[in-house]
């Protein structure tokens, strides 16, 4: 099962040398059916079945458990103590140490069966496949880029509920550290396809590129009939990036597919959720090998350091970050060192700039070893906020990146700190003031509110903004567990508040042993929010039966990426409800969930979602994908708004 290992077009930019990949290690096919045999043995010993309230699914989290822990991975059997069926098992997290802790990989697969079989190919085929991608990955043990995280999920087939815990469960920090989540379910099919969750990702196109690359004319197409049905929905919901492999389930394989794959035009998977989805007789061995390999080239090419450069070189910023006012200017010097081999020309440039904000380097072109000096200007339209920066210096052997955190505070008179200590003990409520004046009119659409609070267990502590007439707007609300401090800057809509008068932080402090102090706060209220974009789509698209459609819109003219509180508004005549998949895809092809199957008989959807978008670019064509994913009743999308 070997794989090529060059790094083309679609895949997302990293911070490394430009340099050879490290080739792709093979995953054993024989290895990952000495899996699959363990689990239908459990399978056997217990009932039949390892559905995730059963004997089966405890020996099943047992032996993928036993097997990391031997293999050096960190390990956590995660109980899912709300949202899972009553009784369900946990979830199983594997970390592989080493790498960028804020660049997180992850590769997960739901590790349940259905009660009616042993859940050979759904889903112990994708629970091996990953379980000997992490064994392969110890056993070669490589030089790590970012790091790798893996996920065996409980209760999926309850409704994705050990997933949607663990998704929903991460503070907005680690969520932001995972750049992607890769999920493998049923990636055996007898009769199978080859299909990508989101396969116009970037991440999907990593995994498009291993097919493309060592299987022309293949061509894997969206994994359509799995949309909103598997665990990387979970995070979608919460603004993952997600893809991952399938083989299909209980959909026909059509003519063209045939032609183009083999096998009949049956069920993908003739035992799907049925007493034959047994090993060996419900695997393919050809699809199989190629959804681990599939899986190592993704882990691989993401994740692994390629072989270092002859020439190298490191770069830095010190101050590694600096503040301004809307207007003004910083500096911080950007250094290099040799790291390996020669000197070697390095240019320098940055990108991630707010609107209105330019960058010089002093000079634009250094020798590895030297420095330059980056001067970030600002205009009086330049938004308040914090912005991290790229420097990219890109030499003549490799390149390199790093960050410079520009903050930009509201022009003076709008903005004001307070560096005063405030002691929070223990189950107390504290406040600490600052008072604006001199400040015209109403606060920012996207005011910010700098914090600094050293505490022992961040999930102790609410924190709210009390503006002039009492009105509380919550930063913090107990997220962050056993965490230490809060150093974050908030944005915040205050554009209904007058800007004038006395301002405070207020903390409480909701729980026993823990304390700390309020360091210093800063309250910045001359932003802006820009315009926001979208449109509206209303022509009837009609939903029958058991099929997925789309509604586009089409954004353009506008600037930057979507907003965190963008809204979609739908209507949709169908009766019983509870038969549709309702996702957002963005012009990427990320999927983010707005409806599962919910409201059960009612009929119709009327309803505005509000969606966390801001990792999306705004232009580009927008769809509303519904899917059918039942019998009997039908109806169409009358119109849908899109505002970003």
């Amino acid at each position: 099962m070997a794989c090529a290992a060059t790094l083309g077009t679609g895949v997302p930019a990293q911070s490394a040398p430009a340099a050879a990949a490290l080739a792709v290690p093979d995953i054993s096919l024989t290895n990952v059916k000495a899996h699959l045999q363990q689990f239908q043995n459990i399978a056997s010993a217990n009932g039949g079945n390892r559905r995730s309230t059963t004997a089966g699914y405890t020996a099943s989290v047992n032996y993928v458990y036993d097997k990391l822990v031997a293999a050096g991975f960190t390990v956590v059997k995660q109980s899912c103590t709300s949202g899972c069926t009553s009784g369900a098992g946990p979830n199983v997290i594997a970390d592989w140490p080493g790498g960028d802790a804020n660049s997180v990989y992850m590769f997960g697969a739901h590790l349940d069966g259905v009660s009616a079989g042993p859940g050979i190919n759904d889903n112990a085929s994708g629970s091996s496949t990953i379980l000997e991608m992490a064994l392969t990955l110890a056993a070669t043990n490589p030089t790590m880029l970012n790091h790798v995280r893996f996920g065996w999920w409980t209760d999926e087939e309850q409704g994705l509920n050990g997933s949607e815990f663990y998704a929903n469960n991460l503070s907005s920090t680690e969520r932001a550290k995972i750049k992607a989540y890769f999920n493998f379910d049923m990636v055996a099919s007898t009769n199978g396809g080859y299909f990508i969750n989101r396969i116009t990702s970037a991440p999907g196109q990593v995994l498009k590129q291993y097919y493309d690359t060592n299987f022309p004319g293949l061509a894997p197409e969206e994994n359509v009939e799995g949309a909103g049905r598997s665990d990387d929905a979970s995070f979608n919901a919460v603004g993952v990036q997600t893809s991952g492999v399938a083989a299909g389930a209980s959909a026909n394989k059509t003519s063209a597919q045939v032609t183009k794959w083999g096998g009949t035009t049956g069920d993908y998977d003739p035992c799907y959720h049925s007493s034959c989805d047994t090993y060996p007789s419900n695997i393919s061995d050809t699809v199989l090998n190629r959804s681990g390999d599939a899986a190592a080239y993704a882990l691989w090419t993401l994740a692994v350091a390629p072989a270092p450069a002859a020439n190298d070189f490191s770069i830095s910023a010190s101050p590694a970050s600096g503040s301004t006012t809307a207007g003004g200017s910083v500096t911080s010097t950007i250094g290099t060192a040799i790291t390996n081999g020669a000197a070697q020309t390095v240019n320098l440039t940055a990108s991630g700039l707010p609107s209105g904000a330019t960058a010089s380097f002093s000079p634009a072109s250094i020798s590895s070893g030297g420095s330059a000096t980056l001067t970030v200007s600002t205009t009086a339209s330049t938004p308040t906020g914090t912005y991290p920066v790229t420097v990219t210096g890109t030499g003549t052997d490799a390149t390199h990146t790093a960050t410079y955190t520009l903050t930009v505070a509201g022009p003076p008179g709008c903005t004001s700190s307070n560096g005063t200590d405030v002691t929070i003990a223990d189950l107390t409520t504290v406040e600490s003031s600052i008072t604006i004046s001199g400040c015209s009119g109403n606060a920012g659409s996207a005011s910010t509110v700098e914090v600094h609070i050293v505490h022992t267990y961040q999930g102790d502590l609410a924190v709210n903004l009390i503006a002039p007439d009492g009105s509380a707007y919550v930063l913090h609300n107990r997220t962050g567990g056993s965490a230490d401090n809060i150093d974050q800057t908030y944005t915040v809509n205050l554009s209904s508040e007058v800007a004038n008068g006395t301002w405070k932080l207020r903390v409480q402090d909701a729980a026993s042993g823990d304390v700390g102090y309020l360091n210093s706060w800063t309250l910045s209220l001359g932003g802006t929010l820009p315009p926001s974009c979208g449109g509206t789509n209303g022509t009837d698209v009609t939903i029958p039966d058991n099929t997925t459609v789309n509604s586009p819109i089409t954004v353009s003219g506008c600037t930057g990426t979507a907003s965190a509180a963008s809204t979609v508004e739908v209507h949709i005549v169908h009766t019983y409800k509870g038969d549709l998949v309702v996702s957002l895809i963005a012009p990427d092809g990320s999927a983010y969930v707005l409806s599962n199957r919910a409201g059960g008989s009612a009929d119709n959807i009327d309803q505005t979602f509000t969606v966390n978008l801001s990792s999306e670019t705004r232009n580009g064509t927008w769809n509303l994908r519904v899917q059918d994913a039942a019998s009997n009743d039908t109806g169409y999308i009358n119109s849908w708004t899109l505002t970003l």
